[in-house]
């Protein structure tokens, strides 16, 4: 063995890894536990979760202080934040900030407004339209009314104006928004960069404390929420979870095996192929898939506890043959074929993994590979040139070993105990009926009480909660407007019979080309007009003298070009043309109809809108919800279809290996009671199982196929030695203990695992003790 050749290529190795996670960037959002391929309903769902409008919308609250104090505080922040260039729409109630918008609704009035026919412009349609137009000035409205009326007198623009206006609007005093539910001045923006770009969210949130930093002097106080602000929360919390799972696992392992091991040395080495796990696994799904997220990275100190079972087996098992560095021959010669063994199941076990249809569990499954691959060749080739004869000192190894005997040689005496509890579990299973969890949110780490504050604010601004919409699409953008018109004209008479409270629609604001030229062509010609307005002005308070500056916008209007999505979304209308109309990788166009329901309580009628809109091609309705749940639906089969392919292979190496039917089933049964036992537990104190608990099992099952196999090769022997069986109950001491650990966990995705391997693991050792081949049972 070539010692300074294998450290220095363990030292490369390392540093290539280190090189590699300096430049893998770290997520959080759930994106990547949604499908990388989904149908259109779903793939609509994960384009909006990824870089959609609720990806980049931030809404704020701003309290304390009087009415008055919160509103200049909200122009002043809004002002700040419209300067800092970070923010594409910055939305506070000031009609200032509107004023682009409004000037592009006003100069395309004719083409915008629905009422544009034919009819409205002969003499009954004028006389009509006008005198509805000036029985507004002596109401609250005629202050809007009146600086336009001379050059809109059919009012178009408050027609428009107020289709626009979503239903449950804003409360506003002083000229801004304010809360419903609280005292407080409320603000939304959306940022420009995209939602999954996580370090432009934090500094366009780090922005806003910033700006509101000199406002808190005076008492006020922020709130501020949103998709941006969790993903960024999350992905802060979940790397100070990690940090603070990996340094407590690391001194409580340290701690056990320095009692275990008397020798720092043995210590110092014994954390090698963790460290080598870890880093290989981060590097290998930085290297896959540009990233990391941070449920991965928490996966990541799970390895701890697994991977450092390679270095205990060595340490002790190597020990006592003979003290002049050849303990690792007979090592390698005695209980390398069983861990080899051991690493192949699990590696086969995860393997399922890669071929889901969900990033999330692949990179689950190359972290897991990489990872063990990586702990289990530091043992083979680093750990013998390090440590010949494993670890010299034996603190309480000796008394483990006893007590590991004496705890192993009585376990066989329960094995109808064991059966019988893992009878009682199937049927508390069965009792149950689904044990599994059904909502994407329970891979989510964000705290309830952010929740609580996004849905108060939401409520108060009014803000789209995501509960159902219409997505239509099309081949093209004019096609995909011609069919947001269809859809429209639809929802209206849902509106009308109070099944929607109001929708919103990029073709209000931007129609066709096809509308828009109907539009223009029904404005008459400048002599037909004035005769019209002639005979509609006869005994009207408004002369036809007056009315020239309608008359040229009329004429003008006739003589405009067509707007095209490409115009609009380089000007004022560029925040809600990027909200509502998206343009696909593959060309395709989708125009996003968010829908209020009529009863917020109870939601949006999907039955009552498909039935509507049945016939229309390219036209969805998607209520997020339920599409959320089926998304979840599918990922959770996909991965219990894989979990069980894994487990089938699993099996079937172990087969092939043994050879021996007996011994077949006397590694096997552990590994199914461990699973059904846990699986029974959770049914029977009411614990939803989710995607995480799922790969917990799987990393039960590889981790429990080492103690069985282990188990197995003792069991040939007519006296096993304590240094091996103390080899088995440290190894499974330190995983029970650094996935206890992990179940305290704040984020509830680790902490699933935490709650199911720890038990799972402690019953697998058990259990393999338990049913272990005894000597006599060694026929083939």
């Amino acid at each position: 063995m070539n010692r300074r050749r294998v450290l220095a290529l363990w030292l490369l190795a390392m540093a290539l890894c280190a090189v590699v996670i300096a430049r893998t960037p770290f997520v959080a959002d759930l994106s990547a536990f949604l499908p990388a391929s989904a149908d259109a309903r779903q793939q609509v769902l994960i384009d909006q979760v990824r870089s959609g409008a609720p990806a980049r919308t931030l809404m704020m609250g701003i309290t304390g202080g009087d009415a008055a104090q919160r509103a200049a505080a909200s122009k002043a922040l809004a002002a700040a934040l419209r300067n800092s260039g970070l923010f594409e729409q910055v939305s506070n109630g000031e009609n200032d900030a509107w004023a682009d918008i409004g000037r592009w609704v006003f100069e395309r009035r004719y083409t915008l407004s629905p009422a544009i026919t034919p009819e409205r412009f002969q003499a009954d349609g004028l006389r009509e339209a006008i005198d509805e137009t000036l029985s507004l000035l002596g109401t609250p409205a005629g202050a809007l009314v009146k600086p336009i009326l001379e050059r809109d007198p059919t009012g178009e623009t408050r027609r428009i104006a107020e289709a626009l206006i979503p239903a449950g609007a804003p409360r506003t005093q002083d000229g801004v928004w304010i809360g419903r539910s609280e005292p407080r001045a409320v603000l939304m923006a959306s940022t420009r960069a995209p939602g999954a770009d996580l370090d432009a969210m934090q500094r366009a949130i780090d922005r806003i404390r910033a700006d509101f930093a000199p406002l808190a002097a005076q008492g006020l106080a922020l709130q501020l929420t949103g998709a941006p602000v969790f993903a960024v929360d999350s992905r802060a919390g979940i790397e100070r979870e990690v940090h603070l799972l990996a340094a407590a696992g690391t001194v409580l392992m340290s701690a056990l095996l320095l009692v275990a091991f008397a020798s720092l040395a043995a210590l110092g080495t014994a954390l090698l192929p963790v460290a080598s796990g870890v880093a290989a696994g981060i590097a290998a799904v930085g290297l896959v898939f540009g990233n990391v997220h941070g449920v991965t990275l928490g996966f990541g100190s799970t390895l701890i506890g697994e991977a450092v079972d390679y270095a205990i087996y060595y340490l002790i098992q190597a020990r006592g043959h003979g003290g002049h560095g050849d303990g690792w021959r007979h090592w390698l010669r005695e209980n390398w074929p069983t861990v080899r063994l051991g690493l192949l199941t699990s590696v086969c076990g995860f393997a399922a993994l890669l071929f889901s249809g969900f990033p999330g569990l692949q990179q689950l499954g190359v972290f897991s590979i990489a990872g063990l691959l990586a702990a289990v060749a530091t043992t083979r080739w680093l750990m013998p040139v390090l440590m010949p004869d494993g670890a010299r000192g034996l603190g309480l190894r000796r008394q483990l070993g006893r007590g590991a005997r004496r705890l192993f040689g009585w376990l066989p005496r329960t094995r109808a105990i064991w059966l019988a509890l893992g009878i009682f579990a199937v049927v508390a299973m069965v009792a149950r009926g689904g044990i599994w969890g059904t909502e994407l949110a329970s891979l989510s780490p964000i705290n309830p009480a952010l929740l609580a504050l996004d849905a108060s604010l939401r409520a108060d601004l009014g803000a789209d909660d995501g509960g159902a919409l219409v997505a239509v699409q099309a081949a093209d953008a004019e096609a995909v407007l011609q069919r947001a018109e269809a859809v429209g004209t639809r929802l209206d008479r849902l509106v009308d019979a109070n099944v929607l409270a109001g929708y919103s629609s990029v073709a209000r604001f931007l129609p066709s080309l096809a509308t828009q030229q109907q539009r223009r062509a029904a404005l008459p010609a400048p002599d037909a007009l004035k005769q019209a307005l002639d005979a509609a002005s006869v005994d009207s308070p408004l002369p036809a003298a007056r009315l020239q500056p309608f008359a040229d916008a009329v004429e003008q209007a006739r003589q405009q070009a067509d707007d095209t999505p490409a115009q609009a979304a380089a000007g004022a209308l560029a925040p809600l043309v990027n909200a509502l109309l998206l343009q696909g990788p593959d060309g395709r166009w989708t125009a996003l109809m968010p829908l209020t329901p009529a009863d917020p309580a109870k939601g949006v009628d999907a039955n009552r809108v498909r039935a509507a809109l049945a016939g229309l091609d390219g036209v969805e309705m998607i209520d997020i919800g339920v599409e959320l749940k089926r998304v979840y639906q599918r990922y959770l089969g996909e991965a219990q279809a894989q979990a069980l392919i894994g487990a089938g292979v699993v099996i079937g190496l172990i087969a092939l290996s043994l050879r021996s039917p007996r011994r077949f089933v006397a590694v096997c049964q552990p590994l199914l009671l461990a699973v059904l036992l846990t699986m029974g537990a959770c049914a029977a104190i009411g614990v939803p199982l989710g995607i995480l608990h799922l790969i917990g099992l799987l990393l039960v099952v590889a981790v429990g196929s080492n103690y069985a196999l282990f188990f197995d090769l003792l069991r040939e022997q007519p006296q096993p030695d304590d240094d091996t069986l103390a080899s088995l109950a440290l190894a499974n001491l330190t995983l029970v203990l650094s996935f206890a650990l992990l179940a305290f966990s704040a984020i509830p995705a680790l902490s699933a695992m935490g709650r199911v391997v720890a038990p799972g693991a402690l019953l697998a050792l058990l259990l393999s003790a338990a049913f272990a081949p005894r000597p006599a049972d060694r026929s083939a």
